[in-house]
C-alpha cells in the first residue's frame, strides 16, 4: 500500500512539473530605455550646419523616416559623426529631406534631427 502512494505521489509530481513550468516566465521582458537625445539640443543648429557645409547626397526611400525604422543596406551612404558632436558610435545621413542619425550595424534610425 504504501509502495502505491509513493508511486501515484511520483506520477502526481511528474505530470504536473511541465504545467509549473509552463507557467513561469523565462528571461526578462524587454526594457525600453530612453537614453535622451544622442547630439545635445543646444548643438543641433551646429550640427545641421556641418552637414549643410558636407553637402551630402539626400537619399529618397519610401518608408517614413522614424526613430525605429530600418534604412536599407543599399543605395544610402552613411558618414562619420565628427567628435565635437559627441555621437561617434553612429552614422548621419540625410533620407527623405531629414537628417539622421543611424545604428551603423542595423541601420535603424536612432534619431531624426530635423
Amino acid at each position: 500500500m504504501r509502495n502505491r502512494i509513493l508511486a501515484l505521489a511520483a506520477l502526481a509530481a511528474a505530470i504536473g512539473s511541465p504545467v509549473a513550468a509552463q507557467a513561469q516566465t523565462v528571461g526578462r521582458a524587454p526594457v525600453v530605455v530612453d537614453s535622451g537625445p544622442t547630439i545635445a539640443v543646444e548643438q543641433r543648429p551646429a550640427f545641421r550646419a556641418y552637414v549643410a557645409e558636407q553637402r551630402v547626397p539626400a537619399f529618397t526611400v519610401p518608408d517614413r523616416i522614424v526613430v525605429g525604422a530600418t534604412l536599407p543596406e543599399s543605395g544610402v551612404t552613411y558618414y562619420d559623426v565628427p567628435q565635437r558632436f559627441g555621437a561617434t558610435t553612429y552614422r548621419y545621413t540625410v533620407v527623405n529631406g531629414e537628417t539622421v542619425l543611424v545604428e551603423p550595424r542595423s541601420r535603424r534610425i536612432v534619431e531624426v534631427l530635423d
